[in-house]
């Protein structure tokens, strides 16, 4: 029974994974405007390392 339906398990198995995978993405989903400012503040951080470094 199980040698024969196989793949219709991994197919299953698969499904299950992709769906969780993909609920766990949106549940933890950070917004674009707090990407943006994280990188604005790490973008000015290097910069100012760079600049106190060549000082």
């Amino acid at each position: 029974m199980l040698a024969k339906n196989w793949k219709q398990i991994g197919f299953v198995i698969l499904i299950i994974a992709i769906l969780f995978n993909i609920t766990i993405k949106l549940i933890n989903k950070s917004s674009l405007k707090s990407e943006i400012q994280n990188s604005a503040q790490y973008m000015l951080e290097q910069e100012e390392n760079n600049n106190n470094i060549g000082k």
